[in-house]
């Protein structure tokens, strides 16, 4: 157990830049125990089940105008309907073969064949690695079999394209409270508020690891 800890301590380590320097990780620390279980399983954020269309148009430009309008949203049924937006952007691949392949990581996931569904999503990244929802999906599966270290291994390659994937950094900051270490949690979190401020259930989870971690000697 502190093995594989330390292998997906030594991932974080070398995560993209827009992780603050609180975040480098002591090599002299021993790490914490898991946290107890509790009420409710926890689970990685995932894009909505109905999306729109995603728009026409320049792809980035358009990402960049959504992200905008994301941090200007004036209440949470309009965040809502702009985080939308940007994951129908993000899900579609631009290929018809990925898509094809995502469709069976659907069926695959939903018949809780989730060993299938990693050998699809082996095969998408490796004919689109620029796709970052075949990197997140295969993140949350990983998450699922309790692979941590692959999955932050994978959820580095999200953000390694698209920093401001807020579904990758939340799936960081629940990994981090998986192997206790909830300081840190709290320090990713807050970092995808900044990039979505009313993103559904992190503000409540960063009010309840602030009200854990103050006072505490970390």
């Amino acid at each position: 157990m502190r093995a594989r800890i330390g292998i997906i301590l030594a991932l974080f380590g070398s995560l993209p830049g827009f992780l603050t320097p609180s975040l480098a990780w002591s090599q002299t620390a021993p790490p914490q125990p898991p946290p107890a279980p509790e009420s409710g399983e926890r689970r990685m954020v995932e894009p909505p089940a109905n999306l729109p269309k995603p728009q026409r148009g320049d792809r980035v430009r358009n990402l960049d105008f959504l992200f905008e309008a994301l941090k200007l949203a004036p209440d949470e049924a309009s965040a809502k309907h702009i985080e939308e937006r940007i994951w129908a952007l993000w899900i579609g691949s631009q290929s018809d073969t990925a898509n094809l392949l995502m469709t069976r990581v659907k069926t695959a996931v939903e018949a809780e064949d989730l060993d299938l569904a990693l050998r699809l999503l082996d095969s998408i990244v490796e004919i689109k690695p620029d796709y970052v929802e075949g990197w997140n999906r295969r993140a949350t599966i990983y998450f699922q079999k309790k692979d941590y270290g692959r999955a932050v291994a994978d959820l580095r390659q999200v953000l390694a394209r698209e920093p401001r994937h807020f579904g990758a950094m939340a799936g960081l900051g629940l990994i981090l409270q998986e192997i206790g270490d909830e300081k840190r949690a709290l320090d990713v979190y807050r970092r995808a508020l900044e990039v979505h401020p009313r993103m559904q259930k992190i503000p409540d989870i960063v009010k309840t690891l602030t009200d854990k971690v103050q006072g505490r000697d970390i």
